[in-house]
């Protein structure tokens, strides 16, 4: 399904105005495919801006789109949504949606989480008939315990894969990256790779949140077919939060096209042991902001500052998408009809 990308800013999680200016742009809310969106909440568990944009924007979108919010607009990020819209004509881009089923509350971040997740990439790649090697971004919604469900876990006797809710948050993101991982032939052995925590996709973008029981799953990729792109992609990773270089290189390659930056989608989060480049860092040991506010601050700042657009969409929490203290880094941009 050929499509484009579009994007406005919001002035509050229950702003739809966006959808008067896509109109405006010529398309109607039938063309929706995706609205994904930055919030301005904490990103935590208890981030309930991510639930009322879900809210409000569900019932304005076909049945067959889905919604990605994912909150923390910390530092210069400002709160909007991307549009992925449908086209009559290709375009160089294409894209699919879907749904997981439900998980139940002891699968998530399990073994199972990931089969699932690794079933639907699949099922969707499939279904569309598209490459796994044309992927450049496969974005995912999942779902998060919260004391509701560790409750009902423990009624019908069941273990899960953790008590604490926050944790449960990186563990429902690395379950979906290994199944992301899995589809796109990244991860040959997804038992042992959920054995670990160190095995990632490059590809691989999840948000976990409390408004959802499924997953949402959105693939972007290239369309090999097209023979004069009007709309390109271009992957890789960020290998710390400093990584201005590999940002460059992408921005090298829009600028020898002729381009124009679309959007960025980048994971970001404080590498483990404390340091970046070999500098220490104290991400991890503030009390009062998490260190997944810090990074999502840091890499949004540098990303803003490299394209001069701070309407990017920056999600904290890289477990599985990118290197540990990297993250996954995906740039569309359009170019001029030759």
């Amino acid at each position: 399904m050929a499509v484009n990308i579009l994007k406005f800013g919001t002035s509050s999680p229950a702003d739809t105005s966006p959808l008067k200016a896509l109109k405006a742009a010529g398309y109607d809310s039938a063309d929706i495919l995706a609205v994904v969106g930055k919030t301005e909440g904490n990103g935590c568990v208890n981030d309930f801006s991510r639930t009322l944009s879900t809210h409000v924007w569900e019932p304005l979108v076909p049945d067959k789109a889905i919604t990605i919010f994912s909150g923390g607009t910390e530092g210069v990020l400002n709160p909007h949504v991307t549009f992925i819209v449908t086209e009559k004509k290709p375009t160089g881009l294409q894209a699919a949606a879907g749904r997981t089923r439900p998980l139940e509350p002891h699968e998530i971040g399990t073994p199972e989480h990931a089969k699932e997740v690794a079933s639907s990439v699949g099922a969707i790649l499939n279904g569309a008939g598209i490459s796994s090697s044309d992927v450049h971004l496969v974005l995912v919604k999942c779902p998060l315990l919260t004391s509701e469900k560790l409750e009902s876990i423990k009624a019908i006797s069941k273990i899960p894969a953790t008590t604490d809710t926050y944790e449960s948050m990186a563990m429902s993101r690395y379950a979906s990256a290994i199944g992301i991982a899995t589809a796109l032939g990244e991860v040959n052995d997804l038992e042992e790779a959920m054995r670990h925590d160190t095995t990632w996709s490059s590809k691989a973008s999840c948000s976990a949140g409390a408004e959802l029981e499924d997953c949402h799953i959105l693939i972007l990729a290239s369309d090999s077919k097209t023979e004069k792109p009007q709309i390109r992609a271009a992957s890789t990773y960020m290998a710390d939060a400093i990584d201005a270089g590999a940002i460059l290189r992408i921005l090298d390659r829009v600028k020898s096209d002729n381009g124009k930056v679309l959007q960025i989608f980048a994971k970001a989060e404080a590498s483990k042991d404390g340091l970046i480049n070999g500098f220490r860092h104290t991400m991890n040991n503030d009390s009062d902001i998490h260190s997944t506010r810090h990074a999502r601050a840091a890499v949004g700042g540098l990303i803003a500052g490299l394209v001069g657009d701070t309407r990017i969409y920056v999600s904290g929490g890289a477990e599985g998408q990118g290197p540990p203290g990297g993250g996954s880094l995906s740039v569309f941009y359009t170019v001029a009809e030759s």
